[in-house]
């Protein structure tokens, strides 16, 4: 196979463009910036679909492996940038890959979208502007690649791994505050992880046998205190991780919301609902059943060690 893969620059997409090569395929790179093994310069959120065709003329498949930071808060109403940023250029992109006669495809996307599809009672897709906007981007994208080019959406929690100098976009938060003197405090509720190998493999996985499923990728689950007092470990700072009460971390979400909405901004997910999952367990089954422990120690390594 030759495929193309959209970020390829990124922590996720230069697993992929490993994975790819490591099975004999061939992989050509696009990403808004320059970097080492970046092939292409394009801003896909703006390429129109000719640019695109261009670019997809002679391959196989394509990944889109970039993303939006559905936390930032920005000025009301939020809904068409969100929609720019992650459901227009999914929508050229794919509509260029049909025209070129591409046969697969993959997208990165959110366990959310699982979580929607799980717990429709949530609502999660009228209270949070990034997750319908997943959701359009799954359906719309498949709507443009019509029936012969199937598209896999992964459905990713958080991600764990290191490319190059590049770590997931919540990792240099977490970092300094396990390095610190600060005590940890963690509520109820988890989160399932993999690590940016385990989604690669996935990919390309996806990719060779052309499906066109929404694929939820886990290496593991982890409650908030194992996952917090795992990265402590990891950076060399073992230590307990106490119990934040539910109330409180609720009412901090919900001030948080409220102060946004003083500002007159609004973020992807919205605070005032976000207790609802951040307290909830976000577990993904079947996992892998891979380790995550050395996309762990990629992440925050101990530089203490020898």
């Amino acid at each position: 196979m030759r495929i193309l893969v959209v970020g390829g620059s990124g922590l996720i997409g230069a697993h992929v463009v490993d994975v790819l090569r490591e099975r004999g395929h061939a992989a050509t790179t696009v990403a808004r910036t320059a970097q080492p093994g970046v092939d292409h310069l394009i801003d896909v959120s703006s390429a129109s679909i000719d640019e695109l065709r261009t670019l997809l003329a002679g391959h196989d498949g394509v990944v889109y492996a970039t993303r939006t930071d559905e936390q930032r808060p920005l000025r009301k109403p939020i809904y068409p940038v969100f929609r720019r940023d992650n459901v227009e250029p999914v929508v050229r992109l794919f509509t260029a890959a049909r025209l070129e006669g591409l046969t697969r495809g993959v997208v990165m996307g959110s366990y959310y979208t699982y979580y929607d599809r799980l717990h429709p009672q949530w609502r999660l897709a009228g209270r949070h502007t990034y997750i319908r906007c997943r959701v359009e981007q799954a359906r719309e994208g498949r709507e443009a690649a019509g029936p012969n080019l199937p598209v896999a959406v992964l459905e990713l929690p958080f991600v764990f791994g290191r490319a190059g100098d590049r770590l997931p976009n919540w990792a240099g938060p977490l970092d300094r505050w396990a390095r610190s003197r600060t005590p940890l405090v963690a509520p109820t509720g988890g989160s399932a992880a993999a690590s940016a190998r385990s989604v690669a493999e996935v990919a390309v996985d996806a990719l060779e046998q052309r499906r066109g499923a929404d694929i939820p990728v886990a290496d593991e689950n982890l409650t908030w205190n194992d996952m917090i007092g795992r990265i402590a470990e990891a950076v060399g700072r073992r230590r307990r991780v106490a119990r934040l009460p539910s109330v409180a971390a609720r009412a901090a979400l919900r001030l948080g919301g409220a102060l946004q909405a003083l500002s007159r901004k609004e973020s992807g997910v919205n605070p005032t609902y976000l207790s609802d999952l951040f307290l909830a367990e976000l577990f993904i089954e079947p996992t892998t059943g891979r380790s995550l422990d050395p996309a762990l120690r990629e992440t925050f390594p101990d530089h203490g060690a020898a």
